[in-house]
């Protein structure tokens, strides 16, 4: 029996969200992630890749690479959280059993399609693919394969807004020319391995044979992704356990014997936990910061907030409280930020600057200047005036839902429009006008 196996990946999930409720951004190069310049991308738009920028790289380094036509706004998990439910729900109704990847991934085995042909199979994939983009607005690639590993390398090679389908006798033809790393469970350390082995591509690890695979890779490991470069994948689509912790932690070849080598480790494990955090889609109250000394004994402190944030500033600053030097613990050979009490319900509390004030930089103030929608969108790097953030949603009664796109110098500038306005207008008001008032950013959606 030809066996079926989706991967549904949303495309530039977060980026996409915002271009489709703030039409001004539609066809620009846009970073979501903190608007202060600091920390990492969370999304990008294809606008922003084709110029180089992707998720997880740094905040500064992509505004480089976007330049002046680029937007950088702040995360709206309440957004993203309900756009990926209305998916979801076409997901089930069409293919019954959903395993959630993230807010924005899954993988689907409908029985209505096994042992289907290719053509009918895209048949029913595109209905879903319509389905999808008539209840959220969005666009959705599909990977069609005879287990997941091929399906998952599909839905890549079908972004963005595609489908590919790849039957088990299309393995040797599409997926054995790609590059090796594009296997599941192939990191930096076994594609160094097996670059040393003279293996590139898919193709050159499924044309070893058994033997020399257990000796080089492991009979455990080294088979199973041998077994996926040759397409024999069996393991089943069901519901996945819900993850208690999500954590990152790196082990460093030298010991860590000073404060800006074990910021720098902080910096990073944080950076990593955080990319993960924001992929599930949740957001964590308590924050773990985990030491292992270079006698191999460990050292776990943790801190718990009265709400779950996944807001990168806060979850740092209470890992930078929570951390210990060389000075007291001796040198440091692994560290490791972890966040658990996950939730769905994430809290924007009045004053996180409250929970912040380990970090003290402050980034240059600038002037919003935006004229017109041809003009370059200056979204202002200062955090905060008078308790408003940049790109933050507002309602004011007289010119309905829009977002703060300039904020600085006492004054904001506003851009009124939502999903079906089209490119709305700019008004700018004194940050103390009592008319405007904050948004809820699911009526960006109307």
């Amino acid at each position: 029996m030809r066996r079926w196996v989706l991967h549904i990946d949303m495309d530039a999930f977060y980026a996409s969200c915002e271009q489709l409720t703030r039409p001004t951004l539609r066809g620009r190069p846009v970073l979501v992630g903190g608007v202060s310049g600091r920390g990492v991308v969370a999304g990008c738009s294809y606008e922003a890749r084709v110029l180089g920028a992707h998720s997880a790289m740094p905040m500064y380094q992509a505004r480089t690479l976007v330049g002046y036509r680029g937007v950088t706004v702040a995360p709206r998990a309440a957004l993203y959280k309900h756009l990926s439910r209305k998916a979801f729900e076409v997901f089930a109704e069409f293919g019954g059993v959903v395993e959630q990847v993230s807010i924005d991934e899954a993988f689907l085995e409908p029985e209505a399609i096994q042992d289907l042909e290719p053509e009918q199979v895209r048949t029913w994939v595109e209905q879903m693919r319509a389905a999808v983009r008539k209840r959220t607005g969005l666009t959705a690639s599909v990977g069609c394969g005879p287990g997941k590993q091929i399906a998952k390398i599909g839905s890549g090679l079908a972004k963005p807004d595609g489908v590919a389908l790849i039957p088990q006798e299309s393995l040797a033809s599409v997926i054995h020319p790609l590059p090796v790393g594009k296997l599941w469970g192939v990191g930096p350390v076994t594609r160094q391995k097996l670059g040393q082995l003279g293996i590139e591509t898919i193709g050159d690890l499924a044309a070893m044979t058994q033997r020399e695979v257990d000796i080089s890779l492991g009979a455990t490991v080294g088979r199973a992704l041998w077994m996926m470069a040759r397409g024999h994948d069996d393991r089943p689509v069901e519901v996945r356990k819900i993850a208690k912790q999500i954590s990152a932690e790196h082990t460093y070849p030298k010991d860590l014997t000073s404060i800006p080598e074990v910021d720098a480790a902080l910096e990073r494990a944080a950076n990593d936990a955080h990319r993960r955090l924001l992929h599930d889609g949740r957001g964590a109250r308590t924050i773990t910061v985990k030491l292992k000394m270079a006698d191999f004994h460990t050292e776990s402190r943790s801190a718990t907030l009265d709400y779950a944030t996944d807001n990168l500033d806060t979850l740092k600053a209470m890992a930078k409280k929570l951390l210990r030097y060389p000075d007291d613990v001796g040198p440091i050979r692994l560290v490791g930020v972890g966040f658990s009490g996950l939730d769905q319900a994430r809290q924007d509390v009045l004053f996180p600057e409250l929970d912040q004030v380990v970090s003290t930089e402050r980034d240059v103030d600038y002037e919003a200047g935006v004229r017109d929608h041809h003009a370059p969108i200056e979204v202002v790097l200062e955090q905060q005036e008078q308790g408003w953030k940049a790109t933050q949603d507002v309602v004011h009664p007289e010119f309905g839902h829009g977002w703060i796109q300039g904020i600085g110098l006492g004054k904001l500038t506003v851009r009124f429009e939502t999903r079906s306005t089209g490119v709305g207008r700019v008004k700018t008001f004194d940050a103390s006008d009592p008319a405007l008032q904050p948004g809820d950013p699911l009526d960006s959606l109307a």
